[in-house]
């Protein structure tokens, strides 16, 4: 009878420490998945974080540079400033804009004996005059038929690559012609007739359409 009793409680002992392994196995298999658990959280939260600066250093690095060339557009429009005043010779009609003063002049052909007006305007200094260069401004007065001159365009425009609408001087009208002039050349031309001749304002590429613009708004000559 206490052998009975003894073997009862020992296995009572036995199952009690079984359960006790059980519940600390379960528990150290708690612990694991919760450590697991939170490493990985950190770990996104670091990948999530580490993404989120990404993104905002690289929206504020392009914020930085986008103010930047802001400021320096700003600075070039400013030392633009006071704009000169080119006059053309007084016998083609006293051509006359405004220019910026950072742009230089090179006067080609002077038409003092006759013959076309030729003068090139571009930043800091003119190009030498040949075909390879491109220009800020081309300033032409041709002793030609202002008719004859806008028909050497007729092609381009038929052909659509240039456009042409109507430009006002004054009372004057002229016509304006953008788009592709030549294979290498992609920019704007106004033609006016003064007298019996035919000036030709020229830019060379778009970049200069906003200085372009501004000087045929200047224009002025005498009939």
């Amino acid at each position: 009878m206490m052998n009975m009793k003894h073997t009862t409680r020992h296995e009572g002992e036995k199952g009690m420490a079984a359960g006790v392994v059980v519940a600390l196995v379960a528990m150290a298999l708690a612990v694991i998945i919760f450590a697991g658990l939170a490493v990985w959280s950190f770990m996104q939260y670091n990948e999530q974080k580490t993404n989120v600066d990404g993104k905002i250093s690289q929206a504020v690095a392009e914020a930085e540079r986008d103010q930047a060339a802001k400021d320096e557009e700003k600075f070039i429009e400013r030392e633009k400033q006071p704009n000169l005043e080119f006059i053309g010779p007084s016998d083609y009609g006293s051509l006359s804009f405004k220019y910026p003063k950072t742009w230089s002049v090179y006067v080609a052909s002077d038409a003092a004996d006759g013959g076309d007006y030729e003068a090139y305007l571009s930043p800091r200094l003119v190009p030498p005059v040949d075909d390879e260069n491109r220009f800020a401004l081309r300033v032409t007065i041709r002793e030609e038929a202002y008719s004859d001159v806008l028909g050497e365009y007729e092609s381009a425009v038929s052909e659509g690559d240039l456009k042409t609408s109507v430009v006002k001087f004054g009372t004057e009208t002229g016509t304006r012609l953008d788009g592709q002039i030549d294979e290498n050349t992609r920019g704007s031309i106004v033609l006016l007739k003064i007298r019996d001749k035919t000036a030709v304002l020229q830019t060379d590429a778009n970049t200069f359409k906003s200085d372009f613009d501004k000087i045929v708004k200047s224009v002025t000559y005498n009939q």
